[in-house]
């Protein structure tokens, strides 16, 4: 018994409850006898209480065969598995139990079990997953049943068959003593198959089904059928009681097969039915949308035939069959399942549509896998009131106006923030600036941004780049999602797009598929609002003095579902604190004072690098917006986006003009006094300077026609060409900055600026100590200057004055012609003349110093007493032209050494050379002092006059390849005021004399060969072949 189930004892034992709590009334009535019944010997009696004893003798085994259910009727557990059994269950829903009617169309051992009923209040609140389950607890006992069923008949088979051989044998007999009895040729089975198809299972038959019934009929004869048989009654007794011994378990299994039968096939008629739930519940987690459309629809058909079931019954006003009936209401529990289901589904698409962004992302293979598309299609394949297409559209605007607004906001308060932090700072010193403007900007040569300004000035030109590319680029940046928000919607409206869509269960989503004519022109009307949103906040920035960072301060993203930002950069250079903004500068009249994107103390090259890439940005987004048909349909907007550009740009411009001008003045600090490393007569200023030039007009090149934004093909022109009045500005500081960068050559040259009093050489870095063939002295071509020394600085700023003057100030003023097909005719012109006079000047400058030393010289030397010859006929010239010479080597050797020249060339002019150009004004000006000294003596003797003529042709002929018309004209002079100031004598007496004094004079020519070579004139590759 340990295997014995609670609900299983109390059957067993006739107990209404497991835990009874009275006496059963039943159980206190006699149980002896059957009424008008033979009684049984005591000894049957005690016989049959020892055999039975654990069975309830008497009237309650009796009764379980009166009126064919009887005391059968007991409850029994739930077939499908349940933890409570069938009657408890249906008294905690409230129904009358106790009755008898009740009780037959809920339990299977009733003739009347129903199990459309049994299943529609037994289990109206289970799920389809615990139906499922019942269905399979079912199938398991039904087999289990039939199990042991079979093997009670196979293991009693042979008592079976004598048992019905005597209730042959008794029947027989009392048929042929001519009594007649009803009951005993009426057949319960008949009716009993008639219940057993009520229940839905079929009419099986078998041998031992249709004879083994009426042999174990429990009812007992009537007292007038009792005559012919009172002698086998006691047998008769007998062998009723062991048929019911054997076959009430065998029965009464077989009456709850049936009935369990009867609800498996129910089930399984109705299987597909109860398992759309499960497979639904499935696909939903899977998010296999192919199957929930096929479940859904499934279910809707289903739905559709019970309610055209229900809605024919009504209107022929015909009953429901109970076949019927069980299928509506099956259909009408699967049916709220299903649409539970599907409205937590739908709600969950509509989420995900809301917060579905991202437009045509291109997945594995290049497919554009667009998630949008698919949950507007699985929303209209479900079926749905509103239209999917119009809630995307809608709630895609909404974040991308949210995100422009936030993004914008944020980015403005960080480059503010930024700005006034540089303008609070300190200014930088020249020399700390002057290292950044010897930069290239040039294609090939560009460097790296940080080597363009102070890393805190790129930080902000950084910051407003950043800024600019995730707002207005096209390849991942906002204005990119804007268009392609608009090509989606324009997918819609022409229709190309619903031919992808489905039309839904019958059509009914076919509505959906076109956008109202008022819909159409909001979203045109919110295309325009987004592009002109992103203008705005563009002017704000470039045509727009700084702003109150106070109105600045970003709120808290919004994290509603229909504002995602996920393709929002939450990066940020800053902790904004509201309590700590840095103050708005006060203003200095500094020019970037008017201007929100120029970082204070920024260089012009910085300057000119980041606008001319800000605006091709706003260029081509401009261009792109343009090319949108609400935008070139709507004139004012187009009108706007060319204003955008032009403004933007003239503002730009005037920006780097004005931090042109300033570097300008510093372009005195780019002179390093190394030498340049191919040209070592010249320092790296003119290169510097060149390069500084070059760069700026390639900017302000880019700045002015935004060329590289209009390469496109198909690109909308919103590019104008700059007007008069910005080309003037620029022409103009063009022209000041070269006046401004050739005055601070000369400021240099008489007052370095980067010279250190303690340093007396300024040495080369490492690429200028190179040497080559045509340097004139392996000592200086290595690059090293005495920065100290003023002849030097003068001499190398002559040098360089040269080379601007002849080669990179006509190179830079072609470029600005080419760049800006502009004619600086007049310009050139001014300019030419002004490096005239700057090198007038700084020669001057050069010369003085050594012309007074000479003159100083020759006057102290001819007023000496001893100048005169004491004998006739000198044979020396006097010291102080040994001292006049010697100075002039001095010099000779400063410029060659500080210039070093290459070999001339048969093409090249030696009086092109500075050195040349130097001699011979110190020949000149030497010339002029011996007049000068000549004429302060009044009279000349022979000696006297052969002196003065030896001295003067001495310095004549040494320095003949520096021989000038000045010089010469200045000669002749000389010899006019000698012939003036003596006498005719003497004349005639220096005649005879010339003839020795040439002698003399190539004697002393040839003793001071070695002293005075290097102004003999160079020999020529041809020439000394």
């Amino acid at each position: 018994m340990a295997d014995v189930q609670p609900r299983d004892a109390a059957q067993f034992y006739n107990l209404p409850d497991l835990y009874p709590e009275e006496w059963p009334a039943q159980l206190d009535s006699d149980s002896e006898g059957e009424g008008e019944g033979p009684s049984k010997s005591d000894d049957y009696r005690r016989r049959s209480q020892i055999r039975y004893s654990g069975l309830i003798p008497g009237k309650r085994d009796q009764e379980r065969f009166k009126g064919g259910d009887g005391a059968a009727l007991k409850d029994e557990p739930d077939p499908l598995g349940g933890p409570d059994t069938i009657l408890r269950t249906l008294r905690m829903r409230g129904l009358p139990v106790d009755d008898e009617r009740v009780r037959k169309q809920f339990l299977l051992s009733s003739k009347g079990f129903s199990a459309s009923d049994f299943l529609s209040e037994t289990q109206e609140s289970a799920s389809t997953q615990s139906l499922l389950q019942g269905l399979d607890y079912l199938s398991r006992s039904i087999d289990e049943k039939s199990a042991s069923l079979k093997m009670l008949v196979e293991s009693n088979f042979e008592r079976f068959v004598r048992v019905k051989a005597t209730l042959d044998n008794v029947y027989t007999e009392m048929k042929n003593s001519g009594e007649s009895n009803s009951r005993l040729h009426r057949s319960p089975s008949g009716e009993h198959r008639r219940s057993g198809s009520q229940l839905g299972g079929s009419s099986t038959t078998g041998l031992w089904r249709s004879k083994s019934k009426p042999a174990l009929r429990p009812d007992t004869p009537s007292p007038g059928s009792l005559t012919n048989v009172s002698g086998i009654s006691t047998p008769l007794a007998e062998a009723s009681e062991q048929a019911r011994e054997l076959w009430s378990e065998a029965l009464n299994g077989q009456q709850r097969e049936e009935g369990l039968k009867s609800i498996l096939d129910a089930v399984e008629k109705q299987r597909e039915m109860y398992e759309i739930g499960g497979h639904l519940s499935k696909s939903i987690r899977e998010r296999d949308y192919q199957t929930i459309f096929d479940q859904y629809n499934s279910a809707r058909r289903f739905a559709n035939e019970a309610k055209a079931v229900a809605e024919r019954a009504a209107s022929t006003k015909q009953p429901l069959r109970d076949e019927q009936v069980y299928t509506i209401l099956v259909t009408g529990r699967m049916w709220m399942d299903v649409e539970k289901q599907i409205q937590a589904f739908k709600r969950d698409l509509w989420k995900r549509l809301s917060n579905a962004q991202s437009t045509s992302p291109v997945g594995a293979g290049g497919v554009q896998a667009e998630e949008h598309m698919e949950l507007i299609a699985a929303l209209l394949e479900l079926g749905v009131e509103d239209n999917p297409v119009w809630v995307w559209l809608l709630s895609r605007y909404d974040y991308l106006k949210n995100k422009i607004t936030a993004f914008c906001q944020r980015s403005r308060f960080e480059i503010e923030t930024l700005r006034r932090r540089l303008a609070a700072g300190k200014k930088p010193d020249p020399q700390l600036v002057a290292p950044y403007l010897r930069n290239s900007l040039s294609e090939g040569s560009r460097p790296s941004r940080h080597h363009l300004d102070s890393e805190s000035v790129i930080e902000l030109w950084e910051c407003i780049h950043t800024f600019l590319k995730k707002l207005l680029s096209v390849q991942g940046g906002i204005l990119g999602d804007v268009l392609g928000f608009w090509d989606s919607t324009q997918s819609f409206l022409d229709g190309s797009k619903q031919r992808l869509l489905p039309a839904g269960f019958d059509g009914e989503s076919r509505k959906h598929h076109r956008l109202s004519t008022s819909g159409v022109n909001d979203l045109k009307d919110g295309i325009i609002e987004l592009m002109g949103l992103i203008r705005d906040n563009v002017v704000t920035i470039f045509a727009e003095p700084p702003e109150d960072l106070a109105s600045l301060i970003p709120s808290a993203l919004p994290t509603s579902p229909t504002v995602p930002f996920a393709g929002l950069t939450r990066e940020s250079r800053l902790m904004i604190d509201p309590q700590n903004i840095p103050p708005l500068p006060e203003k200095t009249g500094q020019p970037w004072d008017d201007f929100a994107f120029w970082p204070p103390y920024s260089n012009s090259l910085s300057g000119v690098h980041y606008l001319g890439e800000f605006l091709i940005l706003i260029g081509t987004a401009a261009s792109e917006m343009a090319s949108l048909s609400p935008i070139s349909g709507h004139s004012g907007s187009y009108d706007r986006l060319k204003l955008l550009v032009s403004g933007t740009r003239e503002r730009c411009a005037r920006a780097a003009c004005a931090a042109w001008n300033s570097d300008a003045e510093l372009c005195k600090y780019l002179e390093d006094w190394t030498r340049h490393q191919t040209i070592k007569s010249l320092s790296k200023m003119p290169s510097y300077f060149m390069t500084f030039e070059s760069s700026i007009l390639s900017g302000m090149q880019k700045i002015l026609y935004i060329s590289e934004s209009m390469r496109k093909p198909g690109a909308v022109e919103v590019v104008t060409p700059p007007p008069a009045k910005l080309l003037q500005l620029v022409r103009t500081q063009f022209v000041a900055s070269v006046y401004k960068a050739l005055s601070g050559l000369v400021e240099n040259a008489e007052h370095p600026v980067n010279a250190d009093a303690d340093i007396e050489w300024v040495l080369p870095s490492p690429e200028a100590a190179a040497t080559g063939p045509d340097t004139h002295s392996s000592v200086f071509a290595g690059g090293g200057v005495d920065s100290n020394n003023r002849n030097v600085r003068i001499l190398l700023t002559l040098s360089n004055l040269k080379a601007l003057r002849a080669e990179h100030v006509p190179q830079l003023i072609t470029t600005f012609e080419s760049s800006f097909a502009v004619k600086l005719t007049d310009e050139s012109k001014t300019i030419q003349d002004v490096l005239g006079q700057i090198d007038t000047r700084l020669f001057q400058s050069y010369l003085k110093p050594i012309v007074e030393n000479l003159k100083h010289t020759i006057h102290e030397g001819i007023a000496s007493p001893d100048w005169v010859p004491a004998n006739s006929r000198p044979d020396q010239i006097r010291p102080y032209v040994y001292s006049t010479m010697l100075s002039l080597v001095m010099v000779h050797n400063e410029v060659s050494t500080t210039l070093p020249m290459r070999v001339p060339t048969p093409q090249s002019s030696s009086s092109s050379n500075l050195t040349n150009k130097i001699l011979a004004e110190l020949l000149t000006q030497v010339s002029s002092a011996l007049l000068e000294a000549f004429m302060r003596r009044s009279q000349y003797t022979l000696p006297a006059l052969m002196q003065a003529t030896l001295d003067t042709e001495f310095i004549a002929q040494t320095l003949s390849q520096y021989s000038t018309d000045a010089a010469s004209k200045v000669q002749g002079q000389i010899y006019l005021e000698l012939d003036r100031r003596t006498t005719n004598d003497a004349r005639a007496k220096l005649q005879a004399e010339l003839g020795e004094m040439r002698g003399v004079l190539k004697r002393l020519r040839e003793a001071t060969r070695g002293e005075f070579a290097c102004f003999r004139k160079p020999k020529t590759p041809s020439s000394s072949k």
